[in-house]
């Protein structure tokens, strides 16, 4: 009689560029049942560049990397295979740091000091379809989850929604009456009070924290 397949085991790439914590994380991972660790990389564009040979279904990334840096890997991950999870793990618990990676794409953000058992259970919750954050990171984000878009004055929001909606400098400033330089400027402000660096990243902000619900009104 032919045994029953068993379901397959969740691939984990680690990318950290410290070897002693990727090597521990790879150690207490190989001992749960279910997941296999493909492999371990030192910065995102090694990430890249090993994406299709690996397979990863789940990425647990660092953020600050030489070369390449988990927030620019993520994106670029995740526009080329957008099934991938990725789970930040670092050392760093400011709202900014937390609110960017999933304004990035991230599903979930653990830091490094967490139970080493807790990983697992993120990667699990995060294959799930889940979003994870663990305690330290949801306690630093949860009071502050719509400070950043408060921040922002009435016209960077109206800029935002029209830059979210697909919409160039020129067009923007062209709906407003400004001038393209005038959008530009709101533009980097508007990148450095949320802590995004791209448009893909507003659009995904927009998305997420209900900025996109209504049409605006650009007066």
């Amino acid at each position: 009689m032919t045994d029953t397949p068993q379901t397959s085991a969740t691939r984990v790439l680690i990318v950290d560029d410290h070897p002693m914590v990727a090597q521990g994380i790879q150690a207490v991972l190989e001992d749960h049942e279910g997941i296999d660790v493909v492999g371990t990389l030192s910065n995102g564009r090694a990430a890249i560049d090993a994406l299709q040979r690996l397979d990863p279904d789940v990425i647990l990334m660092d953020l600050n990397m030489p070369e390449m840096g988990g927030l620019t890997a993520t994106e670029i991950v995740l526009e080329q295979r957008p099934g991938t999870r990725i789970l930040i793990l670092s050392m760093h618990d400011s709202p900014e740091y937390i609110s960017s990676a999933l304004s990035h794409g991230a599903m979930g953000y653990v830091l490094k000091d967490v139970p080493t058992d807790e990983i697992a259970l993120a990667i699990e919750t995060v294959m799930r379809g889940e979003r994870y954050l663990c305690t330290g990171a949801e306690g630093a984000i949860a009071p502050k989850s719509n400070e950043a878009t408060g921040a922002l004055t009435g016209r960077e929001q109206t800029i935002l929604l029209q830059l979210a909606q697909g919409l160039s400098n020129k067009e923007v400033a062209n709906a407003l009456d400004i001038s393209v330089r005038t959008v530009e400027t709101h533009r980097k402000n508007i990148k450095r009070k949320l802590g995004i660096s791209s448009t893909a990243g507003l659009t995904r902000y927009a998305l997420e924290h209900g900025v996109l619900q209504g049409t605006g009104n650009p007066l």
